[in-house]
């Protein structure tokens, strides 16, 4: 591993949902003891009753079985403890609440301090800290979570999350209705080596994504008779995929140029696999660290722990309580250096997420060259729709007014379009109150028309003697306002990730968008973000 917090021991302790786990990490050998009691249901999944009696019964166990590691560790056999980490959440609240219970009992008992962690920054943390990378974005790939994070001004910003469920979750709902026990992850992975590609649904808005869809037209399919090695193989293709998206528009968006995995899902071969591919095309770096650090696990906890005790961030008993709906985004980061880390510049030809564009000042030549990491069947189709619905809603938007580059030129069967110039930089790199009021009526005019832009991010918007739109190829036809909230969404998540004024120009683009649009669309906005769904 690399780095430390000093020649410190803590004993981290998990509990979230599955994972009874305790570890002792040595700082200063920088070595992670773990010992762990998963739940493992007798049959469907995750009961929270079950799961809290399981808590209660393996955590004494393997929290003594942790100490006992810290007094051969010692002098005269006492547990050199510098202090007790534990996991605060998010998770299922009568899980944590043991957990909660044990750290402030043995914090008390060895009379040093508690650390409170957030579980999904523990995840980042640990690929973080064994891969020795300084500023990547983090993909978070659990049971009950999926999000794309990157670190901007003192907190990890949520770049793109999931819509509704978690993707292990998602997994298991399709196992569950197949009868499969749990858990279903390995067992649609080693199903899927005997199966052909089905279409599936594929949902990528902006930098978010939705499993609901896939999992009722994998369940229909099943019942349908469709073999259930295709339909697992499929289901890996299309979700793998949607993550693999995701995570390099994370990097397009931020400038970054590390990516590291974490989460139980990401055990999975295939995935780790995809965004490899992914990261080799683009000429990143990939890190995931090994299986026993990936799962819910207390290593993670203790090493993030470490480094928070070294910052001085410890709480008072009194005010150690756990939050299951704990966001990652809620986290003061005492532990790093505030300052934001530099964008990787670009050059004359840029690597999109999703298509490599060559820019002169006078044309722009947008080619979306095959995505190796996606199955052909799945590419081909991708790459030819949102040509053409790029083509489409671009030259529709200009129609209502909307400032738009000029189409040139478009070869549906290379998947390659030429536009105008336009602009003189990215709206990330002119983050000013004015533009965005600009674009927030942009973005309501076309809603008023029926459609979305789909993926709105501030590299998607170009500044210069107007605020252009670019890049419809997410976009679609659609009068729903939650539809049209999550063209909002997306670009306020994207103000987070690249801005240190987000919150004052998330005000903008709210109040300018409330005197001219839809109030349904504001409301659907706040429904959105309220749900508690993304943890």
């Amino acid at each position: 591993m690399s780095g430390n917090s000093g020649d410190v021991r803590v004993l981290g302790i998990e509990g979230t949902a599955w994972a009874a786990s305790a570890a002792v990490y040595d700082a200063g050998a920088d070595t992670v003891d773990i010992e762990t009691e998963a739940y493992v249901p007798d049959s469907g999944g995750l009961h929270p009753r079950e799961a809290a009696e399981h808590m209660s019964d393996a955590l004494p166990a393997v929290i003594e079985t942790a100490l006992e590691r810290a007094r051969e560790m010692g002098e005269d056999r006492r547990p050199a403890i510098d202090a007790v980490a534990f996991s605060r959440g998010p998770g299922l609240g009568p899980c944590l609440r043991l957990v909660g219970t044990s750290a402030r009992a043995l914090a008390q008992r060895l009379d040093v301090p508690l650390v409170g962690v957030n579980h999904m920054v523990a995840h980042l943390e640990i690929g973080r800290h064994r891969s020795g990378f300084d500023a990547p974005v983090c993909l978070n790939a659990s049971g009950a979570n999926a999000h794309a994070l990157a670190y901007q001004t003192g907190r990890y910003r949520v770049l793109g999350e999931t819509m509704d469920t978690g993707v292990g979750n998602a997994i298991d709902k399709f196992t569950r209705h197949v009868g499969w026990s749990h858990p279903g992850g390995p067992k649609v992975e080693a199903a899927a080596e005997d199966g052909s590609y089905i279409d599936l649904p594929y949902v990528v808005k902006g930098m978010d994504f939705s499993f609901s869809g896939i999992m009722s037209a994998a369940k229909e399919a099943y019942d349908d008779g469709e073999a259930v090695e295709d339909i697992c193989y499929s289901l890996q293709e299309n979700i793998f995929a949607m993550l693999t998206e995701v995570s390099e528009r994370a990097l397009s968006l931020t400038g970054r140029d590390e990516l590291v995995l974490g989460g139980g899902v990401g055990q999975n071969e295939r995935l780790q696999g995809m965004l490899t591919e992914m990261c080799d095309h683009r000429g990143a770096d990939f890190f995931a660290p090994e299986d026993r650090l990936l799962r819910d696990n207390a290593g993670m906890i203790a090493v993030l722990g470490a480094k928070m005790y070294a910052a001085g961030d410890t709480i008072a008993i009194e005010e150690s309580t756990i939050d299951a709906d704990f966001r990652p985004d809620e986290v003061a980061v005492t532990w790093r250096d505030p300052d934001s880390p530099p964008r990787r510049p670009a050059t004359g030809t840029v690597q999109g997420a999703e298509a490599t564009v060559h820019i002169t000042d006078d044309e722009v030549v947008k080619r979306r060259l095959p995505r190796t990491y996606r199955h052909r069947n799945l590419d081909e189709r991708l790459r030819r729709e949102r040509t053409r619905q790029e083509a489409r809603l671009t030259t529709e938007a200009r129609r209502l007014g909307v400032p738009t580059p000029v189409i040139r030129d478009i070869d549906p069967d290379t998947s390659t379009i030429t536009f105008q110039t336009v602009g003189h930089s990215d709206l990330r790199d002119a983050l000013e109150a004015s533009h965005v009021e600009t674009l927030a009526r942009h973005l309501a005019t076309i809603h008023d028309a029926g459609f979305v832009h789909g993926d709105p991010t501030t590299r998607n918007v170009r500044v210069g003697d107007q605020i252009y739109l670019i890049d419809f190829g997410l976009g679609y036809y659609t009068q729903d306002p939650e539809d049209h909230a999550m063209d909002l969404h997306v670009l306020a998540q994207s103000l987070a990730g690249t801005s240190t004024r987000a919150e004052q120009l998330r005000e903008t683009l709210e109040a300018t968008y409330g005197d001219v649009g839809n109030e349904a669309v504001l409301a659907s906005l706040a429904a959105i973000e309220g749900r508690g769904r993304y943890q």
